[in-house]
């Protein structure tokens, strides 16, 4: 079934309609949130479900002007963002780091990845949402700026700081955060 096909039907009440979207979708949404929880699974698990359950009940205002996927993509990224925030004001201004990455047993170079886990989970904050949201994601720094609420020139030097620090933590490694 096409994926409008799909949005059909779950805004018309039917269940398979809605676990044919998220079996279809999950793995992209979770990813995404995942980074932005700086690998931190039990968070990316919950503001995964805040995602979702924001998707689905949105369905309906689903205008069909941008394909399903990159609409979900900015539900899913808006939910980690809030996510974050909710955090942040509970905890202070980071957020604390995971001891261990997962990693990804069919990738290649598994020690590689496991390394840029590393460095990207020892990023401050607001270092890690840009260089995530930029680099991997492929938000603009007008984006990245309206979303978290900074400047674009606050967003270009997170950038700049953030790829200077993965640099300094990967050994010069010609290694890039999209190769996770």
């Amino acid at each position: 079934m096409t994926d409008q096909q799909l949005i059909d039907g779950a805004i018309a009440g039917s269940e398979a309609a809605i676990r044919a979207l998220y079996e279809r979708y999950a793995s992209r949404v979770y990813a995404t949130i995942y980074r932005l929880a700086g690998g931190d699974s039990a968070l990316a698990e919950d503001w995964a479900q805040e995602a979702w359950i924001s998707a689905i009940r949105a369905l309906p205002t689903f205008r069909g002007g941008a394909q399903f996927s990159t609409w979900l993509h900015r539900i899913a990224v808006n939910a980690a963002l809030q996510g974050l925030r909710k955090q942040q004001r509970r905890e202070g201004p980071e957020i604390p780091l995971p001891d261990e990455p997962l990693a990804d047993p069919n990738r290649d170079r598994p020690l590689l990845r496991y390394q840029i886990e590393q460095a990207l989970a020892s990023l401050p904050a607001g270092m890690r949402q840009v260089l995530v949201l930029h680099d991997v994601e492929g938000y603009t720094h007008e984006e990245i700026a309206a979303s978290l609420e900074i400047t674009v020139g606050t967003s270009k030097s997170q950038l700049f700081k953030a790829r200077a620090r993965m640099r300094e933590l990967l050994g010069g490694s010609t290694a890039t955060v999209q190769e996770i």
